[in-house]
């Protein structure tokens, strides 16, 4: 039995294998419509969330399945002090395989190892969200053909963004991928992520704070929301949030096949009418996740052979 905790619980070959189901699900949803059949997908969301619990939903009854759950910590058990290990103990009684959010980082991982199904991972605290990264890499993959040799703008919120942590762990098992981290001081890139994962690497990066700067050089610009409660005070909150507003000026600086991805929800980050532009791929991201997804599910209960190796 395998989970998704981290995203290198799936190798790289395996990820494209997936990813390559992925597509092929997209293009042909119809084939797909009674692979669960039969199947139960228990949603454990112990903070609140929209595309990532609707999605997993939309993605289990596309596949015929069935889906139950709760979608905040006090609808649950642990309102009155259940543990994680012993939810998971009790809903591997109920369905065949479950997707947890959980505000505390490693709750998924204690989950997975007291659990008699499948978990998915679907983000803990500010550590990792796994299949959010599996909808950015399909939506890399479908714009460019090809994950490798692209140089990516990281901007906004490095140092909590579990998104971009998971997207960088992801993406330095491809070849010549350039990063460029474009962050406030107060929100840079933990270290940890520089030096155990970047720079063993091999990769360049480099830092920068001014997001007009790299605009030209970027091939794929993945914005995130710079958010006002990480911020020390008021002052340099409003001092540095217009840096990081993408607008139709500073995206015109950008190169004519430049994608634009954020993983939502989205404040004041990007500008209303960047919406038109084709180079805005976000809404089309959010929509993959729900592919990734099948082909995720379908993959962890052993209804999609030929994607993860035998261990």
């Amino acid at each position: 039995m395998r989970h998704l905790i981290d995203p290198l619980d799936f190798t790289r070959e395996e990820t494209d294998r997936l990813l390559t189901l992925a597509e092929q699900i997209l293009a042909n949803p119809a084939d797909y419509a009674h692979a669960c059949d039969g199947k139960i997908l228990a949603t454990l969301f112990y903070e609140p969330s929209t595309r990532t619990r609707l999605s997993f939903e939309s993605a289990m009854m596309r596949l015929g399945g069935k889906v139950l759950g709760f979608s905040s910590a006090g609808s649950s058990s642990a309102s009155k002090g259940e543990s994680v290990a012993d939810t998971i103990r009790m809903i591997s009684g109920y369905a065949d395989i479950a997707a947890m959010r959980h505000f505390k980082e490693g709750a998924p991982y204690v989950a997975a190892r007291y659990s008699k199904i499948p978990v998915i991972n679907a983000g803990d605290g500010g550590h990792q969200h796994p299949t959010q990264t599996l909808a950015d890499m399909l939506t890399i993959r479908r714009k460019r053909g090809q994950i490798s040799g692209v140089t990516i703008g990281l901007c906004g919120d490095l140092k909590f963004g579990r998104t971009v942590h998971s997207l960088i762990k992801s993406l330095v098992r491809y070849e010549d991928v350039n990063f460029v981290l474009i962050s406030p001081e107060e929100l840079r890139v933990p270290s940890y992520i520089l030096k155990e994962v970047i720079e063993p690497s091999g990769h360049s990066w480099r830092e920068v704070r001014d997001m007009e700067e790299v605009m030209p050089q970027l091939d794929i610009l993945y914005m995130t929301r710079v958010q006002r409660e990480r911020f020390f005070n008021e002052e340099d909150y409003v001092r540095l949030k217009d840096s990081y507003v993408l607008t139709k000026e500073k995206l015109d600086l950008g190169k004519k096949d430049l994608a634009v991805l954020h993983p939502l929800p989205r404040v004041n980050e990007i500008a209303p009418e960047v919406d038109d532009d084709p180079r805005a791929m976000y809404f089309e991201q959010a929509r993959g996740g729900v592919f990734v997804r099948m082909a995720l599910i379908l993959t962890l209960l052993g209804l999609a052979p030929g994607v993860l190796d035998a261990e």
